[in-house]
């Protein structure tokens, strides 16, 4: 759609929600399309895709007929749009709700469903019905971003496409191509599932998206129809948990400490019962797990310094993920070609159609934001100061058909605050769209369980209400469902959080993994926040002398040292804080992300982002530390790896090469 496409739509949109008794086809034909040139066949091709563009925008366009003649004559025929159609009811939100709905919008920040969040706050701030909550001191629980995957199912879900992957099937080991109707997308024991129709099996079925072997391609040319009152929350709590079995793994002598933390020492024998010699220089471990392809993931990440003795089926999974990192980090690399300007973030590429949803949520939101500061509209709305002035412009010039001045939108903005004098009934937002009501609805009921929220009610009323502002929207939500974000052990999370109110510093006992070390130290607490339910405590701390973030789960002890805090370095104001904190001596690293890796680059803040040939992308990215670069090339099986600085992407090789040479050696003794 052509922005003069775009000029033309709200036209048209004013000039029939602005007419009592409709207009005809040939009045909105001279005075809102201005078309004398082409036939009245063409004329009607390019009106009927117009309507049908606003009903897609959930505009009911009304067909009024003189008595005793026809709808198909279009000299009898009028059109007009209900000043309520499509508009968002009147929502009233106490201080209490606005709190709870401002942290279930912020969990989806740097996720799938994130932009869709922060525009159903808009319209909720357009609609005046929300207010600036005081947010809970420290606390900003988000849900962790599942991947282009995640983004590719739910657009297939709420457009109802079928869509195909390669998937790694648990119960042969085997890959398959599958062509799914998708129903609903969940979290459940920590991993996101896909619940739908499997076209070949005529059944349904429940896959994992850390088992897909490929991007999924959305066939947009089929449709399917869900069943009705499809709850993916209900599915997957029917679910059953796989029951815990034992890996044997060799680990290298006194390495590993966060291994061992939840394993224990012997498993001379595999899973069949059969003894197995142990190797010199190293530790024999039974390490506890539900599900292989969780543990294959850590493992990997360990490299050389472990090794699967059994069973089989893990050690395959190990070493077809060191396998394909390795073969990525070997393949020849691309030239490096990074814009010179843009957005840091992969984002999809902009639309007229995109333009059209802005302005009418700016209009709105204007008329309940009078004389703000350009720059910060544009912040609001995620757009660069031309874009959102290359809006207004577009609407001043927009208003009823032959209109006299008065008769145009009227906007103001020649001293950088933004006014708006005439809005021509476009002053309350549309609807909620399906994403916009999933983003809000599904991230309420993520919520639940985190301390201190569900008290008062205000968790459960401001959800009715918002159902009731979504209608039929909101039904849709159903069918994702988010992690819950209650952490595993509320009493340190609610000790760190005493500590950040009362001002108080803390002492504790961290394991670091990359250092495979534990250390006390004192910091002074700053904030707490999640992804899913891992929680991290951001802090200073006294021995790095600087801010540091410390997941909640690698604190052996936590507790007050007595000492108020002392540090004058305090974080970055504002949401979301970040799992790094940028300093002067960061590691710059240069990745190429696979179309199924495309994801880390918003997980880990990409400051710089490129296209490249065939579908992957180039990322620019600060890391604190290059050591753990290795382990995070192998944990992503080939998704990730490294191009520059070149001696670490030699490093990594030469690590990926080692750890998999170990799974060799491995593998011909068991042969032996």
């Amino acid at each position: 759609m052509s922005a003069s496409r775009t000029e033309r739509l709200l036209n048209l949109l004013i000039a029939l929600l602005n007419t009592k008794y409709g207009l005809r086809r040939s009045e909105l034909r001279q005075k809102v399309y201005h078309d004398t040139t082409s036939s009245e066949v063409a004329f009607g091709r390019m009106f009927e895709r117009d309507k049908g563009e606003l009903r897609a925008y959930g505009f009911d366009v009304e067909t009024v007929t003189d008595k005793g003649w026809g709808s198909d004559d279009p000299a009898t025929t009028r059109y007009r749009i209900g000043k309520e159609s499509n508009r968002l009811p009147d929502v009233s939100l106490t201080p209490a709700e606005c709190t709870v709905l401002i942290l279930a919008a912020q969990l989806w920040e740097q996720a799938a469903l994130g932009s869709a969040a922060r525009n159903a706050v808009r319209k909720l701030q357009a609609a005046g019905g929300l207010v600036d909550p005081e947010l809970p001191p420290g606390v900003q629980p988000r849900i962790r971003p599942a991947g282009q995957a995640f983004e590719d199912l739910v657009d297939a879900i709420h457009s109802q496409h079928p869509v195909t992957f390669s998937y790694l099937a648990g119960s042969t080991g085997q890959e398959e191509e599958r062509t799914v109707e998708p129903w609903g997308l969940g979290s459940r024991f920590g991993q996101w599932y896909l619940v739908g129709h499997d076209r070949a099996r005529s059944d349904k079925r429940f896959f994992r998206l850390s088992r897909f072997t490929s991007a999924v391609v959305v066939l947009e040319h089929q449709t399917f129809a869900p069943p009705s009152s499809f709850n993916v929350r209900e599915q997957l709590a029917a679910l059953p948990e796989l029951p815990v079995r034992y890996a044997v793994v060799d680990v290298a002598a006194g390495a590993l400490l966060g291994l061992r933390k939840h394993a224990r020492a012997g498993g001379d024998a595999d899973d069949t019962g059969a003894a197995t010699p142990v190797p010199d220089c190293v530790d024999r471990l039974r390490v506890p797990y539900r599900d292989a392809e969780t543990l294959a993931e850590e493992l990997a990440s360990y490299g050389p310094k472990a090794v699967v003795v059994a069973p089989p089926a893990l050690h395959a999974a190990v070493r077809r993920r060191l396998a394909a990192a390795a073969a990525f980090a070997a393949a020849p690399f691309p030239p490096i070609d990074f814009p010179r300007s843009g957005p840091a973030k992969r984002t999809r590429k902009r639309t007229s159609e995109d333009q059209l949803k802005r302005m009418l949520q700016l209009v709105p939101f204007l008329v309940h934001n009078q004389g703000l500061h350009i720059s910060e509209v544009a912040q609001r709305f995620g757009i660069t100061r031309k874009e959102l002035e290359d809006d207004l412009r577009i609407l001043i010039c927009s208003g009823l058909p032959e209109g006299y001045p008065d008769d145009l939108l009227d906007i103001r903005w020649d001293d950088d605050h933004v006014y708006i004098i005439q809005d021509l009934d476009l002053n309350r937002p549309v609807r909620f769209t399906v994403d916009e009501a999933c983003a809000l609805l599904t991230g309420l009921e993520a919520l639940n369980g985190l301390p201190g929220l569900a008290e008062g009610g205000a968790l459960e009323s401001v959800t009715l209400k918002l159902m009731a502002a979504a209608g039929e929207e909101g039904l849709k939500a159903a069918a994702v469902a988010g992690p819950d974000v209650a952490p595993e052990d509320s009493a340190v999370l609610e000790t760190a959080r005493e500590a950040i109110r009362g001002g108080a510093q803390l002492r504790l006992s961290y394991l670091a993994p990359q250092r495979d070390a534990v250390s006390d130290r004192d910091v002074d607490p700053h904030r707490l926040y999640s992804l899913d339910s891992t929680w991290y405590l951001e802090a200073y701390c006294h021995s790095a002398q600087g801010l540091r973030n410390f997941r909640l789960d690698r604190i052996q002890s936590l507790q007050p040292n007595g000492r108020p805090v002392s540090s004058a370095v305090d974080p970055a104001g504002g949401f979301p804080v970040k799992l790094f904190t940028p300093n002067d001596d960061d590691a710059v690293v240069v990745l190429e992300l696979t179309r199924q890796g495309a994801g880390l680059a918003d997980d880990y803040y990409a400051e710089r982002t490129a296209a490249l040939p065939g579908g992957n992308h180039l990322a620019e990215v600060r890391f604190g530390s290059a050591d753990w670069l290795p382990m995070f090339v192998a944990q992503h099986g080939g998704s990730v790896r490294i191009l520059q600085p070149a001696n670490l992407a030699d490093a990594t090789r030469e690590w990926l090469d080692a750890a998999l040479a170990r799974y060799e050696d491995s593998t011909a003794r068991q042969l032996d």
